[in-house]
């Protein structure tokens, strides 16, 4: 039997890289000889990099950037060929902040302008947007770039959100980085001005990815991609998938939104037989089969992450005739 193993990140607890492995070990347990297949996914987000270099290889380049506030924080971007492939929560990530750092008011995107610069050797830069802890309209980037345009430059993202509005960087997902809901107003006032340059790209699907990032670098030239589809394509998602029999995937969380842009939509657009395996399912009429980690382990779900996953793994297994 041939089975493609192609998870994202368990937020919190395993990386891409991780889950795909304990995922693997499981199912191997119980079918030592089906012929399985590890590709880790990821749609722009964290984990972004790290995905890529397992799959692709490459160079790993490492430079030290500023975070949200300011701070010297390590960094690194990968190198495949003429391509650059940097992920922007190592900069402006929100898990780069404490709970008590985390000020939307305050945070600065400057350090993705930095890690961009520091790719600008290659033709073409990607850039995974996802995990932010700013809400600066990508000012901070732009200012850092000089304003110059960077040719070649496409934004990876599962946020086709707009710059302004409802459903925009500020009222959309600010709240999630701290912002209290006598903050919105003024941080929306702020991107309506910053926005005023260029109104129809702040209409753009992808300009409110990561705090408005995706506004930020469409100033300068950049053009939004799904993050997944992207990811897909350069690890040939497709051909392996069509080549299996079963497909596992799966997440953090599985909900309504991993059907709407993520990986888990991702794969279903490719494969024809996918079993999810999640940290929490919380999706009643799932189109497909799936199994959730805090069910069956508890708190063995978080204790003992990778563990945990082995054994669903396994238990999942040992339905296949």
């Amino acid at each position: 039997m041939r089975v493609v193993v192609c998870p994202d990140k368990f937020a919190g607890t395993l990386s891409a890289v991780e889950a795909a492995a304990a995922i693997a070990e499981g199912w191997l347990r119980v079918r030592p000889a089906d012929e399985v297949r590890l590709i880790p996914l990821a749609d722009g987000g964290p984990g972004f990099v790290e995905v890529l270099q397992a799959n692709l290889g490459g160079a790993v380049h490492d430079v030290t950037v500023a975070d949200p506030l300011g701070r010297p924080v390590a960094a690194q971007w990968l190198q495949v060929g003429d391509t650059a492939y940097i992920e922007a929560a190592q900069a402006n990530g929100l898990a780069l902040l404490s709970p008590g750092e985390r000020n939307p008011s305050v945070t600065s995107s400057a350090g993705v302008g930095q890690l961009i610069d520091a790719a600008r050797r290659c033709s073409h830069i990607v850039v995974g947007l996802g995990g932010s802890g700013t809400n600066d309209g990508g000012r901070g980037a732009v200012e850092a770039l000089g304003g110059r345009q960077v040719p070649g430059l496409l934004l990876a993202t599962d946020v086709d959100s707009p710059l302004l509005g409802p459903h925009g960087a500020t009222y959309g997902f600010a709240p999630q980085k701290g912002a209290s809901p006598e903050d919105l107003p003024a941080l929306e006032e702020r991107m309506t001005a910053w926005a005023a340059q260029a109104p129809d790209l702040a209409e753009s699907p992808g300009a409110g990815a990561a705090g408005g990032l995706g506004f930020g670098l469409m100033l300068l030239g950049g053009q939004r991609v799904s993050g997944i589809e992207l990811v897909a394509q350069a690890v040939g998602l497709r051909s392996a998938c069509t080549a299996a029999d079963v497909v596992i995937t799966g997440e953090g969380k599985f909900d309504w939104q991993s059907l709407h842009g993520k990986v888990v939509s991702g794969v279903r657009e490719v494969a024809t037989r996918v079993v999810v395996l999640a940290g929490q399912v919380d999706l009643p009429d799932s189109p497909v089969p799936a199994y959730s980690l805090l069910d069956v382990a508890g708190e063995r779900a978080f204790s003992d992450a990778a563990a945990a996953l082995a054994d669903l793994a396994a238990q999942v297994a040992s339905l296949e005739p």
